[in-house]
């Protein structure tokens, strides 16, 4: 008798602003999950919050963006769908899953609110646990378990209420540029970099769009290099060789245009002094058991004056598609993205 398929639930949209990344990153999913070993169910969370169990497609490699939402349509009728609609049935479709497969990035999905649904349910799933990615979500947060456990980060103020500012002292100890950031968003969304004081409190209003915390934090002149960190079934972690990122002249930093617009240029491995990829390998490794992850992470860092190792940020479930950072590191290493989701179920299982 041929081999049972493992049923894989691939959980993908969002109410937030990542709804369309999300949606990219679940079309290479769903494009390159082996289907002689997965019965693969979509259940995509629309931009209201509803959710909707899909069906497989027959030829994965056709999927696009309006092929993806076709695989699950939402019911019709005139009432508005709202928040938590259609819950009941996906609870259902997820603990008849093998395995889950979130790729929800930002709020109501990567900050582990998805996680702690599927630990009720008592389903394995993909990636990071409750604590971790409620951790990696929160910028501030994430920087204080790392200055605990020693590893190195930027300086920054915390903007907590309406009416939190940032004293003379601390502009003088960040010094200008700042970068204004939304503490619990992702893909840049919100962020600016203020070159004058006088831009402060525009900037902190457009990342109170995103989030009412706001990171005020000093900007680190450097090279931009990712480091990815994956956990393999038997529990053993491994490291992939630095990317850097390089942007054009004109941009003026890694924003969310230049991230999914194809301007950037990724350099793997990042031509760095061996001494340094070994640095910035055990700081990821540092980073991955400070936050308590599992299954994978992303660790973005700043080389100051070239040099000098500054963890900027943790991606608890990094950007998925087949050409995000993620799955090129590993690429370049030989592990194809259809081997690397092998990989990431196998985790999961185990």
């Amino acid at each position: 008798m041929p081999e049972a398929r493992t049923r894989v639930a691939v959980v993908f949209g969002g109410r937030n602003g990542e709804y369309d990344v999300s949606c990219a990153s679940a079309m290479s999913v769903l494009t390159h999950l082996d289907r002689d070993r997965y019965e693969v169910v979509p259940v995509r969370i629309t931009r209201a919050g509803a959710w909707v169990v899909g069906t497989d497609t027959d030829d994965p490699a056709a999927l696009d963006a309006e092929r993806l939402t076709a695989l699950t349509p939402e019911p019709g009728g005139e009432r508005e769908r709202r928040p938590g609609d259609g819950l009941g049935e996906a609870i259902l479709a997820l603990g008849e899953a093998d395995v889950v497969f979130p790729v929800i990035h930002g709020p109501y999905g990567e900050d582990g609110t998805i996680q702690g649904m599927l630990e009720l349910l008592g389903v394995p799933y993909v990636g990071n646990g409750v604590l971790a990615s409620a951790t990696g979500m929160d910028k501030a947060t994430t920087k204080t378990l790392l200055r605990a456990a020693g590893l190195p980060v930027a300086r920054d103020v915390v903007l907590r209420g309406p009416d939190d500012e940032v004293s003379p002292q601390e502009r003088a100890e960040l010094g200008l540029p700042v970068f204004v950031k939304p503490a619990r968003s992702g893909s840049s969304l919100g962020v600016t970099r203020v070159g004058d004081w006088s831009e402060l409190e525009a900037a902190v209003k457009t990342a109170r769009e995103f989030d009412t915390k706001v990171l005020v934090e000093e900007a680190v002149v450097g090279r931009e290099v990712d480091l990815a960190v994956l956990e393999l079934p038997d529990g053993a972690l491994k490291v992939g060789p630095p990317l850097e990122i390089r942007v054009a002249d004109t941009e003026r930093f890694f924003d969310y245009d230049t991230k999914y617009g194809g301007d950037a240029v990724f350099d793997i491995p990042a031509d760095l002094p061996v001494g340094i990829q070994t640095q910035l390998s055990d700081l990821a490794l540092g980073v991955f058991e400070a936050v308590g992850c599992s299954g994978l992470l992303r660790v973005d860092f700043f080389l100051r004056g070239g040099t000098e190792p500054v963890v900027n940020e943790v991606n608890t479930l990094p950007g998925f598609t087949a050409h995000s950072q993620y799955p090129q590191i590993w690429r370049a290493t030989g592990l194809e993205y259809p081997e690397l989701l092998d990989s990431l179920i196998r985790t999961a299982l185990a």
